[in-house]
Formats: structure tokens, sequence, C-alpha cells
């Protein structure tokens, strides 16, 4: 027999059978404009996503997964984008994504556990800090509501902190017949502890009500967009994405997570309509890969990547870069992408101009003093 606590958490997951995944994260905060955190789990190549192809050293360095320029979309004279990112390609075009090479984090070592902390919470130093810059960044906006709201088994790290984020996971189990639910709202009604728990899972679920549910790229754009284009929906979301440590086999396997992103990203935006406009979406990974191939087809550990801004509210059409090369002598230890770009001065730029902070009070509060990277959002 199971005790009240362990079945209101089985009724709650079966009250958000709905959602698609456990893997987003939403904050309700009082803006017109939308902000979109995804987060590249794995450490994603940014030298096979935004190629260097002008650089004489790439195609060398990567010999058998050197990407082919005349296969990619050239995006100007230095750099040519992924095959595989067709409708990003397209919002490049359109003047909707921009691309910044050669970012860090302040993180230098190579632990995906302690790179993804660092990039998470805005720290210098794995686990210095403890809460998230983007539970940093609802705190800072005027309170709309009470909470925020996590869609995820546990709340990712950035969305960790003061401001209160319910989590909310999704379930396989078949959706709860209304009888039950009245039942259970009805068995809490007078508990302290967990009645609140309970009206944060309804709140959710009403929230969602006529959302995909699949957890394929195209259904999960899909139910952000739903979420964030709602009157009383939140303004900003996270979503995680894994699998991009490629170590081996890393062609096709970067080829179909990029694929994935494309979908997810053109999902998100047809779902959005005239919202578009107004969004700025973050993509960014703990760190880069290697600039030579190992030799089992893959990279490994790195440091320097890139990071893609896409949206209707991003002035786009342009890769921003002050190019590290990638000659020996250029190289970060003689191994890695050298970063000349600060991941934090991205986040806070971006952040700050999407929602109409000052981006230079956003470094402060969320980086401890990190300069803002300025001109990446139409205003």
């Amino acid at each position: 027999m199971i005790d009240r606590r362990s079945f209101l958490s089985f009724s709650a997951v079966g009250a958000g059978s709905l959602l698609v995944a456990p893997r987003m994260a939403l904050a309700t905060v009082p803006t017109d404009g939308r902000f979109v955190f995804i987060i590249q789990r794995g450490a994603a190549d940014g030298l096979n996503i935004v190629i260097p192809y002008a650089d004489p050293t790439y195609a060398n360095l990567r010999g058998g997964l050197a990407i082919d320029p005349a296969k990619a979309t050239k995006l100007d004279g230095s750099f040519a984008l992924h095959p595989s990112l067709v409708e990003i390609a397209k919002m490049y075009g359109q003047r909707q994504a921009l691309f910044v090479h050669a970012v860090a984090s302040p993180y230098r070592d190579r632990s995906h556990f302690d790179g993804q902390n660092v990039l998470e919470t805005g720290g210098t130093q794995p686990y210095e800090i403890k809460d998230g810059w983007l539970n940093r960044l609802v705190a800072m906006m005027p309170k709309s509501r009470d909470e925020a709201i996590a869609l995820a088994p546990t709340v990712p790290m950035a969305l960790r902190g003061p401001a209160q984020v319910t989590s909310y996971a999704p379930s396989a189990l078949p959706t709860p017949s209304d009888d039950l639910m009245l039942r259970v709202g009805q068995l809490y009604a007078a508990d302290p502890q967990l009645h609140p728990l309970w009206s944060s899972a309804l709140e959710a679920r009403g929230l969602a009500e006529g959302s995909a549910t699949r957890q394929d790229p195209a259904s999960l754009g899909k139910l952000t967009a739903s979420f964030l284009t709602k009157p009383d929906g939140p303004r900003i979301a996270m979503l995680e994405t894994g699998g991009w440590d490629t170590h081996t086999g890393q062609d096709g396997r970067l080829s179909a997570q990029l694929r994935a992103l494309d979908t997810l990203l053109a999902s998100l935006r047809d779902g959005l309509g005239p919202v578009w406009t107004r969004t700025t979406v973050l993509i960014a990974t703990e760190f880069g890969r290697t600039a030579a191939a190992n030799g089992t087809g893959g990279t490994d550990h790195g440091t320097g990547s890139a990071a893609m801004l896409v949206g209707g509210a991003v002035r786009g059409g342009r890769v921003v870069s002050d190019w590290p090369g990638l000659a020996p002598s250029k190289l970060y230890e003689g191994r890695d992408l050298k970063p000349t770009a600060s991941m934090d001065s991205l986040i806070a730029g971006a952040a700050g101009q999407s929602l109409g902070i000052d981006p230079d009070h956003v470094a402060r509060r969320l980086f401890g003093g990190a300069s803002s990277m300025g001109d990446l959002i139409v205003v």
C-alpha cells in the first residue's frame, strides 16, 4: 500500500501525462518578449556546425570528418552552416539567425558535469554558485505570478534558485479520469503541504491542454509554442537536448542531432506565428570539441564552440567571431579551438536586450560583472 505522498507523486505525474517530455522548463514574467534557452548537453562540435571552411588548417585537422563546403550553406567568406540545418539556414537568410563562434564559458577543463554547472549557474568555477542564471533572470523581472514552472522530473540547474519553480513531470501512464482527479483533489484539500503541490500540477495541466503529446522534436517545438503564446502563459522557457557527445561515429550522429534541432526550431517558429517576431532563442553547449578528429571517427572534449541566436527578434544574418585560427600555435593547449568570445557576455546581451532590461545590469546580476555583448536584438 502506498502512502499519501507517494500517491500524490503518482497522481501528479498522471495529471501531466499529456505533456511531451521531461526536458522543458518555463517561467511566467510580464514582458512582450519571449526568451528561450536551449542547452546542448554533451559538448556540441561547433567546428562542424558553423564550419570555418576558409581556415586552411580545418580540412587537414578534420580529415574524413571535414564538412564539404560545397554541400553546406555558405554564411559568408569564412564560415558555412552544416547541411542538416536547412530551416536555420532559411532563418539566417531572413536575418533571423546569427552565430557566435569561438565562444566559451569561463570553464577550462573538460568534465561534462562541471562544464554544465558553470554554464547554468554563471559561475567561474564548478559548484561555487548554488542557483542558476535563468532563475536570477526571472527574479529580475516584475512579478506577475507567484511561481515559475519547470516541466521536468527535476528543475534544470539554470532555473534553480529563490524564484520559486514548480517541477512537473510527464508520464507514460494513461490520462487519469476526471473522477479520479476530483477524488484526489478532495483528499488533499485540507493538507497544507500537499494541496499546493496538487494545485500546481493541475495548473500546468490546464496550460498544456490541447497541446501535442508526442516526444518528437516537431511536437516539442509545437508544445513550447503553445505555452509561450497563451495570454497568461510563460514568457521564458528552457529546453534540454542531449546526445551531443560524439566521440565515435560523429558524422551520422551529429547530422541526426542537428536535423532534430532544426525541426524543433522550425516547429517552434511556426507555432509561435506572429509572436516569433518578439522571440529570441539561445542555443549553447558546455564546451566544444577537439580541433582534430580522433581515431574512431569522432572528436574528444574541447574548449571553444559555436552558439546560435535565432528568432524574429534577432539582428541576424551574420557570424560574430574574432576568429583565432586553427594553426597548431593558435590552438588552446595545442588541441582546442581557443575561446575569444564570452558565453556570459552573450547570455547577458541576448537576455537583457530581448526582455527590455539593461544588458549591463543583467551581466552584473547574472554573472558578477561581465560585460554584455551588444547589437544582438532588433530594438
